[in-house]
């Protein structure tokens, strides 16, 4: 009975793989493979071309006329963009969605319904017209930007087609995705141990780093991973608020594949904004071993 049961058990999980596999195993398998060849003469792949690693090299090099490789940082620089504006945006939605989700534990059930109901409205709208929304909000005549430029004392404040306003749009696209992570973990939360933390002398900031925080750590840590992946390969965003002037990877890989007519290379930077999220994943998975496994 007992040696049945773990063949009975992968009889039953072979399915799931074989789906897998055939929908997301054997595309990234394809697209790995295509990184490593040659660009057809107008579109596509020289699929008899021999595989190397160019492609990969013009990441961050650039062959000059001479044939001497130049370091090339314009690659570079858009994934650096790419992980900070990916990072910026987890942290505001942090800071934002842990006040906002400590706000509705506290209410009662039926007013909890009715702010979940509210937090998930945007998803009723599709996220390019919500971006488009932001780009009439954020316009040069538009109130928010004569109040910026009223309150601020340094010049004229330009609030579109930069990395602000693919920020702002950023934080206002995955913030649902901070907010209900957390909000989980509070749903239950014991308000009495708040208490006993001011009864034992602590203060504000005490009982919020010592007792709240850390019972929303894994709603934190979900939320997070929820917010940084899809930011990090963020493309509709960034294409409307940033006005093609601040590419983020996104972007770039759709260039590639389109006016460009480089698949290969759009496929190259595709794997290494596949690895730039595994190493994101791993990472984590790592410190939650080290923590002991209590996140």
């Amino acid at each position: 009975m007992s040696a049945a049961s773990p063949l009975r058990r992968m009889g039953l999980v072979a399915p799931a793989l074989v789906i897998v596999l055939a929908l997301v195993g054997v595309p990234l398998a394809i697209m790995a493979w295509v990184s490593l060849l040659e660009r057809g003469a107008t579109i596509g792949v020289t699929w008899d071309s021999a595989p190397s690693f160019a492609n990969y090299t013009r990441l961050a090099w650039e062959e000059d006329f001479d044939g001497t490789m130049l370091l090339n940082p314009t690659y570079l620089i858009i994934q650096l963009r790419s992980v900070a504006q990916a990072f910026f945006t987890t942290v505001l939605c942090v800071l934002l969605g842990l006040p906002v989700a400590l706000w509705m534990s506290s209410l009662s059930k039926n007013q909890r319904d009715i702010a979940v109901l509210l937090i998930t409205i945007p998803f009723w709208t599709n996220l390019l017209v919500r971006n488009y929304a932001w780009l009439i909000i954020l316009r040069e005549d538009g109130a928010v930007s004569h109040f910026a430029n009223a309150v601020w004392p340094f010049g004229p404040v330009q609030l579109l087609y930069n990395d602000t306003a693919i920020l702002i749009g950023l934080v206002y696209s995955f913030l649902p995705f901070m907010i209900l992570p957390i909000y989980s973990g509070f749903e239950k939360f014991d308000w009495r141990l708040l208490e006993a933390a001011y009864d034992l002398g602590a203060n504000r900031r005490q009982a919020l780093t010592r007792v709240v925080i850390p019972l929303a750590m894994p709603g934190i840590i979900a939320g997070s991973m929820l917010v940084f992946i899809p930011s990090l390969g963020s493309f509709v965003t960034a294409a409307i608020l940033g006005g093609g002037k601040s590419l983020m990877m996104g972007n770039l890989i759709q260039l590639q594949f389109g006016q460009s007519r480089n698949w290969p290379f759009g496929a190259a930077l595709s794997v290494v904004l596949l690895a730039l999220m595994m190493l994101v994943l791993v990472g984590l998975a790592l410190w939650r071993n080290r923590q002991g496994g209590k996140i």
